[in-house]
């Protein structure tokens, strides 16, 4: 079993990312014992707002509207669930920030070097231990409501999130994963309409139906069966049918499709996404690395046409991002990730002189996580080898090497002081 845990956890920690645009819970339908509550309405209004400001990286106002609920609905889990959201989603894009990763193409596994804050990690147990109360305190008395199935199910599913992206618990968030499915499962039995509820099934099926065969027989013995194709269905369905959770499918399909290599269907959606929230700098990134897939497959089969005009467009996309930041009041951290990402971009195309330039942009932008600037240092140079510029190499090598150590940035820079880079083909 426990081997089983962590083959469906390497994919379950690939995919469960994909979550942190979902705000984990729907609004609550009408309730039978809802005399002690205010009207459903302020409530909505309050979880659309706050929603938006997180899918806009807008952290603090979303913490703002999420603790209004919280003080306004005291007795719904909504308020602390989507507070502990809100502090997952903003731990992750703080690791994002160092690690330069957007939504699906670099994996969110905990790394060593990443220490989850002790004081945040509280927290966050606090406010799912108090979301938690909430729910089975309201299943209590209304044993059969699939509303708060779902919302007791969520909390698990997001305690699941955290544990495998920030502490790196992959039993622990085998289990809590699990488990929120399950409490799906049962709310679309008593309520078949439900299709917020089926997010999370439609994607844990997925998971299963994309295991290697060997583990997908053993896992079957134990009763857990998936399929890719019945996992998409589900999301599509979600993304047509769903209340609060469309965006939310539609941001899971977007990653998912382009696993898939349907590169087409995945860039509608980011698109979509991209022009619906304008202040999310990642869905537009998102959009440039499907561009950039798409690039490399077209030029694999020789359609050379077809792979320079996604090229072009991809680099596009990081220009316009570059002028977008630089003439408005965004967040300037966001720069240094994009100039990152450009540079990761300029060296798939074959392009490392100026990629270097990037990396140094990367390491020179206001705000920039230091982890970040080691990294961009160390691109930087690995790019000047690889165009030729030796000296310029050398140059980046000492700034990484003088300094902290993140992610063996020490041993390559040694390295690379020995001899030029080579990049591994």
């Amino acid at each position: 079993m426990k081997a089983l845990a962590k083959i469906q956890m390497k994919h379950w920690t690939f995919f469960v990312v994909l979550l942190f645009c979902t705000p984990v819970c729907a609004l609550p339908q009408s309730r039978n014992d809802s005399s002690d509550q205010p009207s459903v309405a302020p409530l909505e209004k309050l979880r659309a707002k706050g929603s938006e400001a997180v899918l806009n990286l807008d952290y603090e106002d979303a913490r703002r509207t999420f603790t209004e609920m919280t003080r306004l609905f005291p007795a719904d889990p909504i308020g602390p669930q989507m507070l502990a959201w809100t502090l997952w989603l903003e731990t992750l894009n703080k690791t994002r920030l160092r690690q330069a990763a957007i939504y699906s193409s670099q994996s969110f596994e905990a790394n060593s070097e990443d220490k989850p804050d002790p004081h945040v990690t509280q927290e966050f147990r606090d406010l799912i231990r108090q979301a938690t109360q909430l729910a089975r305190a309201h299943l209590q008395r209304s044993p059969h409501d699939p509303q708060m199935l779902y919302s007791l199910g969520a909390v698990e599913t997001l305690r699941a999130g955290y544990e495998l992206t920030v502490e790196g618990r992959t039993l622990a968030g085998s289990r809590d994963g699990s488990s929120g499915v399950d409490r799906h499962r049962e709310a679309i039995k008593l309520d078949s309409t439900f299709h917020d509820a089926e997010l999370s099934i439609g994607l844990y099926d997925y998971i299963l139906g994309n295991l290697p065969l060997a583990a997908k027989v053993f896992a079957s013995l134990t009763g857990a069966r998936g399929s890719k194709k019945r996992g998409l269905q589900t999301l599509e369905r979600v993304a047509k049918e769903g209340y609060w959770e469309r965006d939310n499918a539609a941001l899971l399909l977007m990653a998912l499709y382009k696993h898939e290599k349907r590169f087409a269907e995945s860039l509608v959606l980011s698109r979509a996404l991209a022009e619906k929230y304008p202040r999310n700098y990642l869905f537009k990134l998102e959009t440039a690395d499907t561009l950039i897939l798409e690039a490399i497959v077209e030029r694999q089969s020789s359609r050379t046409a077809a792979a320079d005009t996604l090229e072009k467009e991809a680099l596009t996309v990081f220009d316009s991002l570059i002028r977008e930041r630089a003439s408005s009041n965004a967040s300037a951290r966001g720069l240094g990730v994009i100039h990152f990402r450009y540079g990761e971009a300029l060296l798939v195309f074959s392009r490392p002189e100026r990629a270097a330039q990037e990396f140094i942009a990367a390491a020179a932008a206001n705000a920039a996580d230091a982890e970040l600037i080691t990294q961009a240092h160390l691109r930087a140079a690995q790019s000047f080898d690889l165009a030729g510029k030796r000296e310029q190499a050398l140059s980046e090598y000492r700034v990484v090497a003088a300094r902290p150590n993140t992610r063996n940035s020490l041993e390559q820079a040694r390295r690379g002081l020995k001899e030029p880079y080579k990049q591994a083909k």
